[in-house]
Order: structure tokens, then sequence, then C-alpha cells
């Protein structure tokens, strides 16, 4: 029964990238439903030897609630940014902040990266070597220590939870 790894390797990764194929397409065609089961099928297969451990999530539901809020948070972030563009950038006091990290788990400190790059107004500038600090950048802040904290509260600890427990 292992045999069944080879043929698909990451089982959540293919409807993952079976749904994105068909928004990115905008069709619910049968031919667009069969690539897009040929890509998420074929992808993950040809990807596996980028995957060196197998991802496990501890804790699936915290990952659903972790989506949402994350979703809430682009959206009040791209609020944030348009009231910024239209205020002029006079206003604007960016600043590089050094977030202390307490996630150890390759995908998780992954994950933090990229969605403070999703989130606008922020980016994730560098990860130390010893994967203990990440460097962020705002494009307004007034308070460095909570854009800290609210990054630990509402990205890291959550994480945390979703994957290493």
């Amino acid at each position: 029964m292992k045999n069944w790894r080879n043929h698909l390797p990451h089982p959540l990764l293919t409807p993952i990238l079976v749904s994105f194929w068909l928004l990115l397409s905008n069709s619910l065609a049968p031919g667009q439903i069969l690539l897009g089961l040929f890509l998420g099928w074929v992808i993950p297969i040809y990807t596996q030897a980028y995957w060196p451990n197998t991802v496990i999530i501890k804790r699936p539901g915290r990952l659903v609630v972790f989506f949402g809020r994350f979703l809430v948070e682009i959206l009040l972030a791209n609020l944030a940014v348009a009231r910024l563009i239209l205020t002029g950038p006079r206003s604007l006091r960016p600043v590089f902040v050094v977030v202390p990290l307490q996630l150890r788990h390759e995908l998780a400190l992954s994950l933090l990266a990229n969605i403070i790059c999703l989130t606008p107004g922020t980016v994730s500038a560098r990860l130390s070597k010893d994967r203990r600090e990440l460097l962020v950048h705002a494009l307004d802040c007034a308070d460095p220590s909570a854009l800290v904290a609210g990054i630990q509260q509402r990205f890291e600890t959550p994480l945390q939870e979703i994957f290493e427990c």
C-alpha cells in the first residue's frame, strides 16, 4: 500500500493545484478540468525531489481558520495602503523591524515569510542564517514594537499551532 505515495506523493497539493488551475483558467469546461487534474497529478511527482520531508499538518482545522483570517488581513492591508496612496507620500513612515522567531518548522517559516510579503505594505527582507530572526520592511509604521507583536500574534503563533503543536 506504500506504493500509492509514488503515484500521488502529496495528496493535499493535488486538489489545491487543480483548484488554482480552474480559478486561473476561469472555466469549468471538461477539458480544463482534465488538464487541471493532469497538472495536479504530474507537478507533485516531478517536484517530489524538492520536498525532503513529508508535510504534516498537526491541526488542519486551525489552518482553515488561519487562511480565513489571512484573507481578512489582506483586505484590511489593501485598504490601509489605498489610504496611504490617497494621502500622499509625505505621511509615510517606512521602517525595518527585526522579528524574533519561535518557529522552527521549515514550511511554517516559508509560509510566514510569504504571508508577510503577500500582505500589502509589508515585505520579508531577510531570514537570519540561524533562522531566529526575520527582517521585515513596513511601508508605514508608527510603532515598530506593535508591528513585531502583531506579526508574532496574528501569523507566527497560529503557524506554530498548525505545524508544530
